[in-house]
């Protein structure tokens, strides 16, 4: 897949079709519409296009909004390759191309410059100056300008409603398992291991301490997940679980991440390490001694070992 990083000096000769959106999650929703592309543009004989944007245009709009995503920009461009599209366009998005038409947009950016000529719309997606236009408008205005408009085929498997909004909702909520089946996916996070109060070490768990400060994507429900977790590019995933919460055993007053990685004793002191959340076991509670919570991580680590041993063939 070619990555363009789009400014003035684009200009594309190959005839595109392309589909436009920020593609958060690049969820099963996301995938299909781009299966469409591709497949239009194998029949058309042109490259199949998806344009995005290098940040939620919400950011832009709105300076206070911090947006709860789903995916980093390079995880996007690393999932969007994913799907088979040739090219994936990155917007640069500003006030200049929020104050667009969508007409305007369609003439100077998908004509003139990114050569599309059809273009495939999400049932639900709008675009240009505050999402004025509609399906029909794009319609009308790429019969002027020679550009084909298409709505895609919904998309709701088993009566599933997929979007970004309602993974975020699931995640939020601590529902991992709904949240994976519409990503298609493990949901994961990535940041660094850094120091931190050792009293999983104390009582027999000692945890990688990840920077909440550092995770650029939002984060589940506290409680205790079962994870698969990587360090920095080794590609290897490992069996854990995952604590998110203030550690109300020991009167926390700040939220932490904590990753006990089973057979795991290596020293990972400032490495990277990405987690895959697999499973929502249970909720974080208080307990009345260190010696209790630690009886009950006992009990954790073993109902997730399980729980890995039936679905095996499934990581």
């Amino acid at each position: 897949m070619k990555t363009i990083y789009f400014n003035s000096d684009v200009h594309l000769t190959t005839p595109q079709v392309a589909t436009i959106g920020f593609f958060d999650g690049v969820h099963r929703g996301h995938q299909f519409i781009l299966k469409q592309v591709c497949q239009a543009a194998k029949e058309a004989g042109m490259e199949s296009m998806v344009i995005t944007f290098d940040r939620h245009p919400r950011q832009v709009l709105h300076e206070d909004y911090q947006p709860q995503l789903l995916t980093t920009l390079p995880e996007k461009i690393r999932l969007l390759e994913l799907t088979g599209i040739d090219c994936c366009v990155i917007l640069p998005f500003s006030t200049d191309m929020a104050s667009l038409s969508a007409q305007m947009f369609m003439q100077s950016i998908l004509k003139e410059h990114l050569n599309v000529r059809q273009l495939l719309i999400g049932y639900d997606n709008r675009f240009g100056h505050n999402r004025a236009e509609g399906f029909e408008d794009y319609v009308r205005y790429g019969r002027q300008m020679g550009i084909r408009v298409a709505h895609n085929t919904v998309f709701e498997p088993q009566g599933l409603h997929i979007s970004s909004s309602a993974i975020r909702k699931y995640i939020e909520q601590g529902n991992i398992s709904m949240a994976n089946e519409c990503l298609g996916r493990p949901y994961q996070i990535t940041s660094t291991v850094v120091n931190g109060f050792h009293e999983g070490r104390k009582i027999g768990f000692p945890t990688a301490n990840l920077d909440p400060q550092l995770i650029s994507t939002m984060l589940p429900a506290n409680g205790v997940y079962a994870v698969l977790a990587s360090i920095g590019n080794e590609g290897t995933w490992h069996e854990g679980m995952m604590n998110i919460g203030f550690r109300p055993t020991f009167k926390g007053q700040t939220l932490s991440v904590e990753v006990n990685i089973f057979n795991f004793n290596e020293d990972i002191y400032g490495r990277q390490v990405t987690v895959r959340i697999i499973r929502h076991m249970r909720d974080e509670h208080k307990f009345s001694s260190p010696e209790q919570l630690s009886q009950q991580i006992t009990d954790d680590r073993q109902h997730i070992r399980d729980f890995f041993e039936q679905q095996k063939h499934q990581f």
